[in-house]
């Protein structure tokens, strides 16, 4: 598996799903732009790192916002980009807002707009930061924004065309890297950041991402062994549920709504998901045997949970390989009732979210794959 099938079935990934992510952009430069040591009222140590690329001046950087316990000497980190900034994950009122591209859904179409006081703390619902740092570990975080805006266009005001040759005149093929790739990309440069920082217990770092960016997580963890724990939360069609089965969003609904996350081959296979060499159980097995969770919500259909469990049971194939245990059966366990295993599941109440609910799942796994070793 190791040396053989794990790294035909990551070209196939490539060259079908997200596209290869460019190995030759240059070393990243990490600048610590802000420290605060008494964050979230003394709990945690806050720092700002600006992150960029020498190489490519053209590619405006990425901010990642990290806290580190106070009192942990080298903790484990989880690791995710968000949706609204740094801002938005953080009730913190001295955290800059973005200036970057922000997305906002006004009647169904998607509008630009810039950041506001009134969306700090939006995602902290998502983010519990205090619940998560009194847990023993730390947290890394960068809006995805900063990456590549996330719409049709956003590439050529992103990292795409900051370090393609032909710049915005790119015309992008089939193997060439979309929107997730470049937002997987980020995340290990985070990992390579927090490689160099003394509080933090690089071995042992998680990757977590929600809906499109639980599709990135899966990805990042597929291609950078370092994420010791990966999680997929929501993360459906192009994420952990299996495109066969052609239930809630399809392969077809999503490539033609957001073409830009995958590379252009992906579209081939609308309405003809048997036609495509892979699927998504295959995306699970490459973390293997490193724990992966997926996590669904009842009334989140569109995202399939019974496709993204059944991933997570054929990808048990491969973890006993490794002596590693699966799910224990082919039946979806009840709803509000977690598995944690070499691998982890639930199907949770609720709808198309992170709660505190998912999240006590994430900490309590992590404890014990991460602190564990």
């Amino acid at each position: 598996w190791m040396n053989s099938r794990r790294g035909e079935i990551l070209k196939l990934f490539e060259q079908h799903v997200y596209g290869k992510t460019p190995t030759n952009l240059g070393a990243p430069k990490f600048e610590v732009t802000a420290t605060k040591m008494d964050a979230l009222g003394g709990l945690a140590t806050r720092k700002f790192i600006h992150v960029s690329l020498p190489e490519r001046p053209a590619w405006q950087g990425m901010d990642v916002m990290l806290y580190l316990p106070n009192g942990v000497k080298a903790a484990p980190c989880f690791v995710g980009l968000s949706f609204g900034g740094n801002h938005a994950v953080s009730v913190e009122k001295d955290v800059p807002l973005s200036t970057r591209w922000m997305r906002e859904s006004k009647d169904k179409h998607i509008v630009n707009h810039k950041a506001t006081e009134a969306t700090r703390g939006s995602e902290s619902s998502r983010w519990p930061l205090e619940k998560i740092l009194k847990a023993g570990f730390a947290v890394a975080t960068a809006y995805y924004g900063d990456i590549e805006p996330d719409h049709a266009d956003g590439w050529k005001e992103g990292l795409r065309a900051a370090v393609s040759r032909a710049g915005v005149n790119t015309t992008w093929r089939g193997g060439e890297w979309g929107a997730i790739g470049a937002w997987a990309w980020g995340l290990s440069r985070i990992a390579d950041f927090l490689q160099t920082e003394s509080q933090i217990d690089a071995r042992h770092l998680a990757v977590i991402g929600h809906s499109r960016l639980g599709k990135t997580s899966l990805w990042a963890g597929a291609q950078d062994e370092r994420f010791g724990v990966v999680i997929s939360n929501n993360s459906g069609e192009g994420g952990a549920a299996l495109m066969r089965r052609d239930f809630g969003e399809t392969t077809a609904i999503i490539t033609k709504v957001f073409p830009h996350w995958f590379t252009s081959q992906y579209a081939n296979y609308a309405g003809r998901a048997a036609a495509c060499p892979i699927d998504m159980h295959m995306l699970i097995a490459l973390a293997a045997p490193r724990p992966v969770y997926v996590a669904s919500a009842v009334e989140d259909q569109w995202a399939d949970p019974r496709g993204e469990y059944l991933s997570l049971w054929h990808a048990g194939s491969v973890y006993r390989l490794f002596g590693r245990v699966g799910m224990p059966s082919e039946q979806m366990p009840g709803v509000d009732m977690p598995v944690q295993t070499d691998v982890g599941y639930h199907i949770r109440s609720g709808k198309h979210d992170v709660t505190d609910y998912d999240w006590q799942q994430y900490v309590k796994f992590a404890d014990r794959h991460l602190k564990a070793h």
